[in-house]
């Protein structure tokens, strides 16, 4: 997969590019970054790449242009082109499994107060991030091509995807580290038990609790299960479930005090 960057400032991606996992998927090959300069492009005399508003207004709008004419540079019968803009669609982890299934991903940036409103007749469509303002488009379209690249094979271990947060719906269950007693905060014995299918019990309850807790919104799009009804009334009744008091007893031995 190859995901192109059309921006203004590509020097704002070398970090991006060269750190941590997107530099080990460029490595093996999973995926191909390419940062396209629209300042290259612009056949201004004085090299602007923007200018005011027509009938008035604050700030600068960039031109269609030099940001047409980058994109038809890159462009082919494969691409999907992305527009960064608020009136997009918002971004979300459903939309980056389906980019994924693309081939080229091109990535408009705009800038400064935005860009000329006809580019928008030639992108696939238009996407935003959240409800706030950026001073760009590049913050943005990094978050795109992190989330998406991520999950593609060889990114990253398969197993680091399938317990994620927002994969099957609900937020990720608490994860812990080494010690197990850190000033009086001690991990949930059940994590010591040994018994796999009572801790995937334990971590699916924990889901449940912090998604209608934190996240209601995308609780009650979750379709819930018998099994999850059960670990909700647990929960509702305060309630240790005799599954969860069995597994840490026969596992006893296993969990650490100190």
């Amino acid at each position: 997969m190859k995901i192109t960057f059309l921006t203004l400032f590509p020097e704002m991606y070398e970090g991006f590019i060269n750190t941590s996992i997107i530099k080990r998927a460029i490595a093996k090959n999973a995926i191909e970054l390419e940062c396209v300069n629209i300042r290259d492009f612009t056949k201004d005399k004085y090299g602007r790449v923007d200018s005011a508003p027509i009938g008035g207004g604050a700030g600068l709008i960039m031109k269609c242009q030099p940001i047409i004419d980058a994109l038809n540079s890159v462009k082919t019968e494969n691409s999907h082109v992305i527009l960064m803009s608020p009136t997009g669609t918002t971004f979300s982890q459903y939309i980056a499994h389906q980019y994924t299934h693309y081939e080229h991903l091109i990535i408009i940036c705009g800038h400064y107060e935005g860009v000329d409103s006809r580019i928008e007749k030639y992108v696939d469509e238009c996407v935003s991030i959240g409800d706030y303002i950026l001073t760009g488009g590049e913050l943005s379209s990094m978050v795109i091509a992190d989330a998406v690249i991520r999950l593609i094979d060889g990114a990253i271990s398969e197993g680091s995807i399938v317990e994620e947060t927002f994969e099957n719906g609900l937020l990720e269950y608490p994860q812990f580290t080494e010690p197990y007693d850190y000033n009086g905060d001690t991990v949930p014995d059940i994590l010591f038990s040994g018994n796999h299918e009572a801790i995937a019990k334990w971590r699916q309850k924990q889901s449940l609790k912090l998604t209608r807790e934190k996240r209601p919104d995308l609780f009650n799009k979750y379709t819930l299960t018998k099994k999850d009804q059960k670990l909700l009334n647990e929960i509702d009744n305060n309630e240790t479930g005799k599954w969860e008091i069995d597994a840490i007893s026969k596992g006893h031995k296993f969990i650490k005090r100190n």
